[in-house]
This record gives structure tokens, C-alpha cells and sequence, in this order.
């Protein structure tokens, strides 16, 4: 099987479910098969939003993710609206991660919805990677009703790309000599890892096209960027050596932070302001993974080494270091029995892909939400620039 991969590289499969939410509601009730469907927050609120949108919703009425409820039902008066079920979601991913492992034990979930199969090692002449990705489709249609986008590749960039070439049931292979052909001439916002500020910045060099990324000064990217500019530059050559990582999930299941105090502590005030540093150092890891959770916890030592752990699950996922602070006053408050304390610590529990987090959210939240975003944005330059000290709260933490 070396030889096969030294020969022909690897094959990466990118597995991609089409409006996920959406198939997950018509998976459990048929009847919704044929007709336009979104999943929102309160149908008979006003000022709700759409979280996701079958694909008759999307391609028929043009209804799209974050459209205003209102506007969606002028669009479609026989839309049929559903409230969120997390719950359905997050037990249909497993199955589907299940199904997948069937193929190949080398496969990294990179969300709830889609996930990387390297199956280099696992096909032959008489099941080809076309035939494997196929026999996936089908399967899952088959049993868990959920229709999937396959790319097929030589790395994981490039399955990525394909993936989202043709949906919904779609399968597209790319190889790297489609490079230059079928991906330059796109715009560089379509590009995998480009997000909005970054095109924008890029577009401000007069770079609009992911050709014109992969032909560009390093230096002037890496200058823009730092070292995602280089990454990005590599990609858009169709250059991209991660591996498909099977414990890449497992090593962000949680992100936590504790800290042991110089001194027992029974004053309130003084625990409040070490568990908003505590929330902090947890955000911006999160920041880092591109991940959220529903579920906060805290740990609480008391002065006898007693220690307890303490968690909620909310409805929100988060991660901003304000609403992980919020959730844990909430937790200390609850939980704390007014003896002194010696460590405190916060623990954000199955943290997941914070492109598939799902809010759900008023057209008034989404306006305060981007005011905090801007404020936060603010922030984390100034620490990025002068460091993490040059903004701080007015109380001295008690820290060994």
C-alpha cells in the first residue's frame, strides 16, 4: 500500500451534508421532502432569523441563512418554519461519523456536518476513489436519509474546494493540475480560508482573484497577513501537507484554564475578578481553535482540598470572554458554599467548529452583537500590539 501512496500521492475525500440542519428535520418527518423548509428560532416571533434552509427554500424562493423570518415568509407563504433541535443534530452527526469510519479509520470531523477521509490506503483497482465516494452518497442517503457533497483530492484544501463545487449530491474530483484552470479565475472570497476581512484586505493590494493570490510576492502577503498570508499563497497553488488528523477533534473536546490563589479567598468580589481572567484565557484559546461551547464548568478547591465540578449546558454556544465569564458567575454563585477558596478554573466543554454554531438570534442581537464584536476587535489589537497587560480590569488578581 506504500507503494500505491509514493506513486499516486494521497486521496483525501471531503464529506460535506447538504443543509444539514434542514435534512436532519426531513430525515425524521418524509412529508417535508418536497417542500420548502427552514429551521429558525421563534416562528411566531417577528424578528427572528433563518438558521439553515433546505435546498427548495434556497434555490426556488432564494431564502438564505440569517435572512430575516419576515422576509423569508414573503418570499414563501407555505414555508414550513422549524424550531432548532440540537439534540437531533448533534446524535445524526454521530451516525454519520459512524457510517464514515466503515471506510477508513483515518478520518477527522471538522464539524458537526462535515469531516476529511484519507483513503490512500484503501482503495484498489476494483474500488476506486470515485466508487468509494459514491458508495458513501448512497449509503447515507439510504439509511440516515442525509444527502452529501463528496470532493476528492490529493489534499485537503483542494477536497474542500471541491466539495463545494456541486451541491446538493454532488461528487468532484480536483487535482492539482485543475489548479490553475478551474480555481484561479474565481473570485478570491470563494476561496477556502478567506474570509471577509481577509478578502477585503486583499482586495486593497489589488488582489481579487485566487490566481492573482497564488502569483504574488510572498513577502507582501506575509507583510498583510503574516503567516496566513503564506499559507493562503501555498493553497492557492494547490499546495496544502496537513494530514487528515483523527485526533484532531479529541484534542479540543475542551479548553480550560484554572488558577491556584496565593491565599484562601472567601471574598466574593475577588473570586468574581479571577474567574473573568480565567474566562479571558479561555476565549482566546477559542479564538485560536475557531471554536464554541454550550457547556461551561467550573472547578472550585476549597482550602481543605476539597474539590467539586460544577457544569451547565445552554442553549447558545460561545465564546466571547464575557458570556464564558456570565455562565461561570452563574455556576460560582449556584455552587460556591461561602468557604475559602484556594484554586478556581473554567472549562469550556465539547467545543466545536465555530462555523456550524447556530444562534439563534433577533435582528436586534445580531445589531448588539456586532457592536461587541467591533469593541472586541478593538480590544484584542491593542493587546495583540502592546500585549495581553495593556488593558486591565481595576482589581489586583491574587495569584501565586
Amino acid at each position: 500500500m506504500e507503494t500505491t501512496r509514493q506513486k499516486y500521492g494521497r486521496v483525501i475525500l471531503h464529506v460535506d451534508c447538504n443543509s444539514f440542519f434542514a435534512s436532519c428535520e426531513i430525515a425524521r418527518d418524509p412529508s417535508l421532502k418536497e417542500k420548502a423548509v427552514v429551521v429558525a428560532g421563534d416562528p411566531k416571533e417577528r424578528k427572528g432569523v433563518v438558521l439553515a434552509a433546505n435546498y427548495i427554500a434556497k434555490q426556488r424562493f432564494g431564502i438564505y441563512t440569517t435572512m430575516p423570518l419576515w422576509e423569508a415568509k414573503k418570499r414563501c407563504p407555505h414555508l414550513v418554519i422549524l424550531k432548532p433541535d440540537f439534540h437531533l443534530y448533534r446524535d445524526t452527526s454521530e451516525k454519520v461519523f459512524q457510517f464514515l469510519k466503515t471506510f477508513t479509520p483515518v478520518l477527522e470531523p471538522a464539524s458537526i456536518d462535515e469531516g476529511y477521509l484519507d483513503i490512500t490506503d484503501g482503495y484498489s483497482s476494483r474500488s476506486s476513489p470515485l466508487d468509494i465516494a459514491e458508495q458513501i452518497q448512497k449509503g447515507l442517503l439510504k439509511t440516515l436519509h442525509i444527502p452529501v457533497s463528496i470532493g476528492i483530492a490529493p489534499n485537503k484544501f483542494l477536497a474542500k474546494m471541491a466539495s463545494d463545487m456541486k451541491k446538493p449530491l454532488g461528487i468532484t474530483v480536483l487535482r492539482k493540475r485543475d489548479v490553475p484552470k478551474i480555481l484561479w479565475p474565481l473570485p478570491v472570497q470563494q476561496m477556502h480560508g478567506v474570509g471577509g476581512k481577509t478578502a477585503k484586505k486583499l482586495n486593497g493590494i489589488g488582489i481579487f482573484t485566487i490566481g492573482e493570490l497564488a502569483k504574488a510576492e510572498t513577502a507582501i502577503l506575509q507583510n498583510l497577513l503574516g503567516i496566513t498570508g503564506v499559507r493562503l499563497k501555498e493553497r492557492a497553488n494547490g499546495i496544502d501537507p496537513r494530514p487528515v488528523d483523527p485526533e484532531a477533534g479529541e484534542k479540543w473536546k475542551s479548553i480550560g484554564n484554572s488558577t491556584t490563589l496565593s491565599r484562601n479567598v472567601t471574598e466574593e468580589r475577588v473570586l468574581l475578578e479571577v474567574l473573568r481572567d480565567l474566562a479571558q484565557s479561555v476565549s482566546k484559546r477559542m479564538k485560536q481553535k475557531h471554536v464554541v461551547s454550550s457547556t461551561i464548568q467550573i472547578m472550585i478547591r476549597y482550602s481543605n482540598f476539597q474539590t467539586i465540578t460544577r457544569s451547565k449546558t445552554w442553549e447558545n454556544p460561545v465564546q466571547e470572554a464575557e458570556e464564558i465569564f456570565q455562565r461561570a458567575v452563574y455556576l460560582l454563585k449556584r455552587h460556591w458554599n461561602g468557604n475559602p477558596v484556594r484554586l478556581l478554573g473554567i472549562t469550556a466543554i465539547d467545543v466545536f467548529d465555530k462555523r456550524k454554531a447556530v444562534k439563534q438570534l433577533d435582528l436586534f442581537h445580531f445589531e448588539e452583537d456586532a457592536k461587541k464584536e467591533a469593541l472586541q476587535n478593538t480590544i484584542e489589537h491593542l493587546q495583540q500590539k502592546f500585549g495581553d497587560s495593556i488593558i486591565q480590569k481595576g482589581y489586583e488578581f491574587f495569584r501565586r
